[in-house]
């Protein structure tokens, strides 16, 4: 008996063997491509996990983590920081720096050794030896801080003849905080000690209680704080008023803590927003959130080039004929976290070296100290064929990359703000990024790792005022101390009419 066998019909037949292989070519590509994306992806997560150090770790250290419970986060430090071994067992020779030198705006003091006895006296004649010189060396040395009583005595006066004139006393010259316990440079000290060095109120007590067997309570300080941040608030106005005047502001902000007090079991996330400019003063304003209501109101009608990140609630703001740039350390930041997930990326490699002539052509131009128009036509010389070749790899790299890879997120960023990114062949004043502006933000969140939140809402716009004034001394290079001895005593009943004359810049040009 016969059957008729069909045999299974061949799945593949209406395609040719080239066909095939170049669709299993493309399975096997796009299988690479999410393998890639998937390893990113698990990078990402273990870096969040154990923290900023991990970044320098490689992922197979990071792997090696998995297996080691109860990892702290300074052991992953010490690993990140440990120098990979060399090669061979040469050890590589560096050049020694030198020995560094003290300022020679420090003050000396002279420490003179004599020679002991038997150095005096002559070992073959017996005579007398006589000094020829010194041997010079030079150390750093303090002196502890000393804590004490300041004791004023007013002079009083009276006429003998003249009873019905009365008793005259010399005047007291203005304080921050009037019949105060401690003096002026305490309550200075404590403000800058807090948000200049970032020690916080609970450890400054407990500093006087131990060096100097003062007890004064956390809640004393605060109150001097809150006195200082609340009589600098108009000053600060006028800080703002003087950066709006200007052609050129940078904006970022930053979360900080805030405890509401209303039972809520977390504290409220509230923001400071920093305005600022190169070679002028820096204003933080304290809100709530982190809306458009904030550069909305703070701007108002600034007509000027307003720097910021990519936040969309820096859009529709200030005047209408003010100019938004971006910035490139930004989009070059998003490129450098492609490389540390997959250091094979030659795209972002090429693309982080692209954007670093860029650097390149204004770190030449400081280097040289050129002005505006002297770094602006340096600018206009080179840059535009380094961006022809850098839009050429943005988009060739985001047309191969999956549009949610760290590369395809980075080339869409990029390409989405060209036209921002590029404003600086325009505008002679524009620098390339926005460090200076974080920068800025460094030393808040230094502190609020510290002092951890602010303690009230109410609290925020005084500790903003604090902030401005202490972040623009830093930046103008004034010094904080003897800036807020001059301008602090006596500053909450002075007319709003002077507050110009009182501001950081004018201080400076003044006195330094």
């Amino acid at each position: 008996m016969s059957a008729n066998v069909n045999p299974s019909p061949n799945p593949h037949s209406t395609y040719s063997d080239t066909e095939i292989i170049e669709q299993l070519k493309q399975k096997l590509q796009n299988a690479e491509t999410m393998i890639q994306f998937l390893r990113e992806q698990l990078r990402l997560q273990r870096i969040a996990k154990y923290g900023p150090g991990s970044e320098k770790l490689s992922s197979e250290q990071l792997e090696l983590l998995e297996f080691e419970p109860g990892v702290s986060n300074l052991e992953v430090v010490a690993e990140s920081e440990r120098e990979v071994l060399p090669p061979s067992s040469e050890k590589k020779k560096h050049k020694h720096p030198g020995r560094q030198t003290l300022p020679a705006t420090l003050p000396r003091v002279e420490r003179v050794i004599c020679c002991p006895p038997e150095q005096c006296v002559c070992g073959g004649c017996g005579g007398e030896t006589t000094v020829i010189g010194y041997e010079e060396s030079e150390q750093l040395d303090v002196e502890p801080v000393k804590y004490f009583v300041l004791v004023t005595k007013r002079e009083k006066r009276a006429c003998k003849s003249c009873d019905e004139r009365g008793v005259f006393a010399a005047p007291l010259a203005p304080r921050i905080i009037e019949k105060s316990l401690v003096s002026d440079r305490v309550i200075i000290d404590t403000v800058v000690s807090k948000y200049a060095d970032h020690s916080p109120l609970y450890r400054q007590s407990a500093i006087l209680l131990r060096d100097a067997g003062i007890d004064i309570s956390r809640a004393t300080l605060d109150g001097w704080v809150m006195r200082v941040g609340e009589d600098l608030m108009p000053l600060v106005e006028e800080m703002r008023r003087e950066l709006l005047a200007g052609t050129y502001i940078q904006a970022d902000e930053t979360p900080v803590a805030v405890q509401t007090r209303d039972g809520r079991p977390r504290n409220h996330q509230a923001y400071l927003w920093q305005y600022g400019s190169p070679g002028k003063p820096v204003v933080f304003e304290f809100r709530m959130g982190r809306g458009r209501e904030g550069p909305l109101r703070f701007l108002e009608n600034f007509e000027g080039i307003l720097q910021t990140d990519a936040y969309s609630a820096y859009d529709r703001v200030g005047g209408a004929k003010m100019m938004h740039a971006a910035c490139w350390a930004h989009a070059r930041r998003r490129f450098v976290e492609a490389t540390k997930l997959n250091k094979q990326d030659v795209a972002s490699i090429q693309i982080v070296a692209q954007i670093a002539k860029l650097f390149a052509i204004d770190a030449q131009a400081c280097d040289e100290a050129m002005d505006h128009a002297g770094r602006s036509a340096l600018r206009r010389q080179l840059a535009p064929s380094v961006l022809e070749v850098l839009k050429a790899q943005l988009e060739a790299a985001g047309a191969t990359a999956l549009p949610s890879s760290p590369l395809g997120k980075a080339c869409s960023y990029t390409l989405r703000l060209w036209h921002k990114l590029t404003r600086f062949l325009d505008y002679p004043e524009l620098e390339l990024s926005n460090n200076l502006a974080e920068n800025s933000m460094r030393p808040v969140a230094t502190g609020r790792r510290n002092w951890t939140h602010i303690g009230h809402e109410k609290a925020g716009p005084r500790i903003a005022a604090i902030l401005s004034v202490v972040e623009s001394c830093r930046r103008l290079k004034i010094p904080v101390r003897e800036y807020l001895a001059d301008v602090l005593p006596g500053l909450a009943n002075t007319s709003i009419q002077r507050m110009p004359e009182l501001t950081p810049t004018t201080w400076a040009l003044s006195h330094l």
